[in-house]
């Protein structure tokens, strides 16, 4: 049994006969009649009744057509699934990032994924707040999020990776005033701090074998810019909490070094964010791939430099 066969099965039941089944396939009569045969033959059942005026279903043929209906359709919509994702991957995707993470990563991603996809365009929106993916207009939104807190049941999400943060400062501030060695020898030292929403994080927490310890940071130097967080970390202005993936570069350069690595600040994840699954589009899902890859690659870069422990993979 072929599956043009039962094409022509479908065909004959509509047309109640073979010759005009025939002609709309585009194929002779009795190549038709013999694709009616094998099916027939198949199943060790007759699906029409023929008498020399017309021709009609049998009980089993009525039985049968709804279930060859159904698999042809199941079979189309798996063709067009597959066809969707080899198509041609074109239109604009509007991304929202975080200002670090966007100007230093997922831009240069993007430069590879647009190479890739030259029928691709992109609208980049930058910032550190969480932009309102509806109100903005934002196709997809590559957020950190705190494990367990998505609950906003209006968006779709996937996960790309765990995020370590790290407490870091450059090898020079270090020189300068010295490595602390526990959260107390922290308010000696200058913190660079983010603000959000006009709220400076000057209240850092870190947690070490269950045991918690929540220190209050002195600084001259806040922004609400996280990528300018970074590249004061960098000139050795002080020390700062940062995103493992956003200062990947600066820690295997050396520019940037992990301080007390025994006290971890708190976890986050980061996901891609759609306001609909109709967004999810095979340009999404492409890129969701590309991105998904390029932090495993960081990550695992991190824990062979014995930067990272193996715990923040997915396994």
């Amino acid at each position: 049994m072929l599956l043009e066969d039962l094409q022509v099965v479908l065909k004959v039941a509509e047309l109640r006969s073979i010759t005009a089944a025939a002609t709309h396939l585009d194929m002779s009569t009795p190549r038709a009649s013999t694709a009616l045969k094998r099916v027939e033959e198949a199943l060790n059942a007759e699906l029409f009744i023929r008498t020399t005026r017309q021709l009609r279903l049998s009980s089993a043929g009525e039985r049968y057509i709804p279930h060859c209906e159904q698999a042809l359709l199941t079979l189309e919509q798996g063709r067009q699934l597959i066809s969707s994702d080899l198509a041609i991957v074109d239109g604009e995707l509007r991304i929202a990032a975080a200002s670090d993470l966007g100007r230093n990563l997922v831009r240069r991603w993007l430069n590879e994924f647009m190479d890739a996809y030259p029928g691709l365009s992109v609208r980049l929106n930058l910032s550190d707040s969480n932009v309102d993916l509806f109100r903005d207009s934002i196709d997809i939104a590559i957020r950190y999020i705190r494990p367990g807190s998505l609950n906003d049941a209006n968006l779709y999400g996937f996960k790309i990776c765990n995020v370590s943060n790290l407490l870091c400062a450059s090898p020079c501030y270090l020189d300068k005033y010295g490595m602390p060695e526990h959260p107390c020898d922290l308010p000696a030292h200058n913190g660079l701090l983010y603000e959000l929403y006009d709220i400076a994080n000057d209240v850092w927490t870190f947690t070490k074998e269950g045991m918690v310890d929540k220190i209050k940071m002195t600084s001259n130097r806040v922004a609400n810019d996280g990528d300018l967080v970074r590249q004061w970390c960098v000139d050795g202005k002080g020390l700062a909490i940062k995103s493992c993936l956003e200062i990947s570069t600066d820690l295997l350069s050396g520019d940037l070094v992990g301080v007390m690595p025994e006290f971890k600040p708190s976890s986050t994840e980061l996901w891609l964010l759609f306001p609909s699954r109709q967004l999810i589009t095979p340009a999404a899902r492409l890129l969701r791939e590309k991105i998904k890859k390029e932090c495993t690659d960081i990550l695992i870069q991190l824990i062979d430099e014995g930067i990272l422990d193996e715990s923040v993979l997915d396994r």
